[in-house]
Formats: structure tokens, C-alpha cells, sequence
């Protein structure tokens, strides 16, 4: 058979991404601090683009349309639109993208992001702004607060740069970790000086910083507070006697009577082991929600929720038509004119991808409230098991949307400040074989069994599983127990060591 060349025709079907519907799909997984600085970025690359009054005062409820002013974007009522109509203005091309296309994602790459409480313990619950987000700065870190004192204390030069050295090999707590040995090898410096120069950084405030274990941090603070005598030290050196609740031995070894010991360990109760965590190492993370909730009592007394976006961290962007005429009257050449029309494509498209990012947001925070309207009536113990699938199903999107709607936005309703994943939970059987119910209710269940137990009858996981079962929760004691260490939670044994040595006074 002899081979030669050959020209065949083939017809083909595939999925073509153009860029501007790969960046609108990235949007949908940016946060509104995210998206504030796409803008700006935004905002330098294009001259059409302008920043228009804040609706803050006016948000984004998700029981309806967006507001026609914000769908709208200003871009019927504009003068460069009339000359469209007109067909005057041949470089004003249409949009490459699809704005239903970004509702019909399919592409599966996210997949089902892990599951992962984030914060719920903002206080406010408001119009306003999140109270979570004053947290998000410490004034001073550890290392500058000591070198701010260090200058004052030192009497010589070499002391004084040791100290310094000190001060930066301070992890966050405040404990030094590296031997003194090694300290002198590495400045070159006799043994002795290392000695003098970690004395002078465990003189400074915070009392216990310097120190290079627990029973040291905690042996500066009784001196400081003059209560270091031999029976206080004995304790401190044998605080894994008192960690594992042997309080009788612990007393015969002070050689102190009930009434001393009980005022030793409340004075031990009064320092603190990590002083260096007064102090940040910077700027924290600021935790801002991108979707607020509140509740609205209605006539017949029911209650309704208002969802609606964070407005005050979502720029309002504008095109502004009248600079495009007057730049489309001074253009010369085709070349000019294309890069105009083509800046004002690019405008139109971003402004039609962060309205439709808007509404995406919306629907699925509404679904998720929906879904979950017994978490926010009643707590935690009513929250149900939930999957990306089923709120993709319930509002026709795919699954790989959701997920991307829901990463790293957050929620704000009266319990707190939530990351919308936290929503979404695994589910255990009920006992009565008739449904699941959440894995964070189980948690919850735990927690407050553990929470009102006898302080003189802990509460085995043998125990746990039998109570939780008149709950109606159908777990096996494996089960129980990863739940109980997932929330922080000890065993039996340690709980009971724990409430023995609190109820020593």
C-alpha cells in the first residue's frame, strides 16, 4: 500500500475561552477587597473609566433585580450610545463575552474546596461596617516595644548589641530558643556577656520575655511580684507534676498545706506564659463581609432576611462618555481610533462581569440562607448538611461556580462573621434513620454536653455516644472522639485532671 499525502476537511466542537470570559470567571473567586484592587488597576489602564459616588447608603438586596441604575451602569441613557444606534461609530464593537456563559461554567478545576470555620466572632451586626475589622492592626510589635526600652537600661556597648541580637531571635511568644552557648559562639563573644545581655532583656516589659522555657517566664513573674521563694520554686520546677494533676505529691514536695497551695496555684493562675502575644508581629489580616444579612420582622410576625451586598467596599465604576466623544472627535489615523473603541469595549465588558459577579453572589447567598434558615433563627444545632451540588442544582448552576462564589467571602448576620464555606457541612445519620443531620451540629451537641458535665463525673465517649443518641445523633465512639478533639476538646482523663485543678482555690 503506498503512502502519500492527503487533505482532509473535519468538523469539530469545542470549548473555546476567550480571555475576558477567563478573567470573568476569575472574578467570581475574588473577594470585594480583591475586586477593589482589580479595579484601580483597572481604573490606571483605561482613561474611559471613572469612579462614580458610593452606594453605600443604598445596598444590594438579593430579593430582587439589581437596581436599574447599578444594572444599567448609565450605559443606555449615554450620548456615545445614540451614536451607536445611529451606526456612526463602527469601532464601538459588541462584547466577547456571553453574560449568561458565566452562569453555565462547567469547568471543574476548583473542585469542592475543603471545609474550614473561619470567624464567627464579630460582635456587630449592623448596616455599617464590621466590627471585626478594627483587629486587623497592632500598633507596635514585641521586637520594637523592647528596643524602644533597651537603650535606657543598658550600661555597655557590647551588653547593649547583645541585647539587640537578643531581641530579634524573640519567637512570637517571647521565649529565646537558641542556647547561650550558641549565641556566643556565633557573636564571638565570652559566655558571660551572653549572660548579661539576656539579664537585661529579661528586665524589660513584658515581664517573662527572655525566657527560654515555661517554668523561667513564669519564674520572672513571681519575682517581679516578689513571691519567689523556695516553696514557689519548687512548683515551678515541677510543672509536669502539675500537668498531670498530681496535686498531693506537688504538696508534700513544697511542703505546704492545703490553704498555701491553694494560694500558690491561684498566683500561678495570674501570670502570663506567653507574654510576647500581647503584641503583634504587624499588620493582621482584615476580615471584611462581602454579604450582610439581617433579619426584618414581618406584619404577621414571621421573619424575613435581608441579604444584600457590602457596597462600601465595592467602588462604582462609570464610563465616561462624554471624554470618549471628545477623544473620538481628536483621533487621527485607524489606529487611534481602534485602540479607542477598544478601551471602550474593555470598559463595557468589566462593568457587565462585576454586574453579573454581583448577581451570581447574590443567588447564592440567597440559596444558602435558604437552605440554612435554621442556623440563622437558632444556632448552630440546626445547622444541615449542604453541598455544593445541591445549591448549584437548586439555582441551574454548576457546582465549580458555587465553589467559586464561595471562596474567601465572607458573611455577616447577627451571630457573627462566617466564611460561606462554612455553610457548607458533612452530614451524619440521625438515629431514627430518617435524614442526616450537620456535622457542626454534632459538634455543637458535644460541646455543650462536655460544657454542663459534673466537674465529679466526667463524661466518657461510651457516654457521650449514649446521650447523644437520645439527641437523636447515630455515631460510633471513633466518630465522638474525632469530633471532641476537632473542637479542642480532651479526653475523659484530662478533663478530670483540668476541673480538679480548677477547683483547687
Amino acid at each position: 500500500m503506498a503512502l502519500g499525502p492527503r487533505l482532509d476537511l473535519r468538523q469539530t466542537q469545542s470549548l473555546v475561552m476567550t480571555p475576558q470570559l477567563q478573567q470573568a470567571i476569575k472574578l467570581l473567586a475574588l473577594s470585594n477587597l480583591e475586586v477593589e484592587a482589580f479595579i484601580g488597576e483597572a481604573l490606571d489602564a483605561n482613561p474611559l473609566l471613572e469612579l462614580g459616588e458610593s452606594r453605600g447608603d443604598a445596598p444590594v438586596e438579593a430579593g430582587e433585580a439589581l437596581p436599574e441604575e447599578l444594572r444599567r451602569t448609565h450605559l443606555e441613557s449615554s450620548p456615545v450610545d445614540q451614536l451607536v444606534r445611529e451606526g456612526r461609530v463602527e469601532e464601538d464593537r459588541p462584547l466577547d463575552i456571553d453574560a449568561s456563559a458565566l452562569d453555565r461554567d462547567r469547568d471543574t478545576g476548583d473542585g469542592a474546596a475543603s471545609l474550614e470555620l473561619v470567624d464567627y466572632r464579630s460582635s456587630g451586626a449592623g448596616g455599617e461596617g464590621p466590627d471585626i475589622d478594627e483587629r486587623g492592626r497592632f500598633d507596635e510589635t514585641l521586637a520594637e516595644h523592647l528596643h524602644a526600652q533597651v537603650g535606657a537600661q543598658a550600661h555597655d556597648r557590647i551588653e547593649l548589641f547583645v541585647a539587640r541580637w537578643l531581641i530579634d531571635q524573640l519567637d512570637e511568644a517571647g521565649y529565646l530558643t537558641a542556647s547561650l552557648s550558641d549565641v556566643a559562639e556565633t557573636l564571638g563573644v565570652d559566655l558571660a556577656v551572653v549572660q548579661a545581655g539576656l539579664a537585661l532583656v529579661q528586665s524589660l516589659d513584658p515581664t517573662g520575655v527572655g525566657a527560654r522555657n515555661l517554668s523561667e517566664c513564669l519564674a520572672l513573674q513571681a519575682k517581679e511580684a516578689d513571691r519567689y521563694d523556695p516553696c514557689m520554686a519548687r512548683l515551678l520546677d515541677n510543672l509536669d507534676l502539675l500537668a498531670r494533676g498530681e496535686l498531693a505529691r506537688l504538696k508534700r514536695m513544697c511542703n505546704v498545706d492545703d490553704e498555701d497551695f491553694a494560694e500558690m496555684l491561684a498566683e500561678l493562675r495570674g501570670y502570663d506564659p506567653k507574654p510576647g502575644l500581647r503584641f503583634g508581629s504587624g499588620t493582621g489580616e482584615v476580615v471584611v463581609p462581602d454579604i450582610l444579612i439581617r433579619a426584618v420582622p414581618q406584619k404577621d410576625g414571621s421573619v424575613a432576611w435581608d441579604i444584600a451586598l457590602n457596597q462600601a467596599t465595592l467602588p462604582r465604576l462609570i464610563v465616561n462618555r462624554s471624554y470618549y466623544v471628545q477623544m473620538r472627535g481628536a483621533c487621527v489615523g485607524k489606529e487611534a481610533k481602534a485602540w479607542l473603541g477598544e478601551k471602550l469595549a474593555d470598559a463595557n465588558w468589566l462593568m457587565k462581569a462585576l454586574d453579573q459577579r454581583q448577581k451570581t453572589i447574590l443567588k447564592v447567598a440567597a440559596e444558602i440562607v435558604k437552605q440554612q434558615d435554621g442556623f440563622f433563627r437558632h444556632g448552630v444545632s440546626h445547622l444541615k448538611p449542604l453541598t455544593l451540588r445541591t445549591v448549584g442544582e437548586a439555582i441551574s448552576m454548576h457546582e465549580s461556580t458555587v465553589s467559586r462564589v464561595t471562596s474567601n467571602k465572607y458573611l455577616q448576620c447577627e451571630r457573627g462573621t462566617f466564611e460561606l464555606k462554612y455553610f457548607f457541612t458533612s452530614g451524619v445519620a440521625s438515629a431514627d434513620g430518617e435524614g442526616a443531620v450537620s456535622a457542626e451540629a454534632v459538634k455543637a451537641a458535644i460541646r455543650q454536653l462536655i460544657d454542663a458535665e459534673d466537674p465529679k463525673a466526667i463524661l466518657s465517649d461510651d457516654a457521650l455516644v449514649d446521650l447523644l443518641k437520645e439527641r437523636g445523633f447515630d455515631l460510633a465512639r471513633r466518630t465522638v472522639a474525632k469530633y471532641r478533639e476537632a473542637i479542642g476538646l480532651g479526653s475523659s482523663v484530662q478533663r478530670r485532671r483540668q476541673k480538679a485543678l480548677a477547683g483547687v482555690r
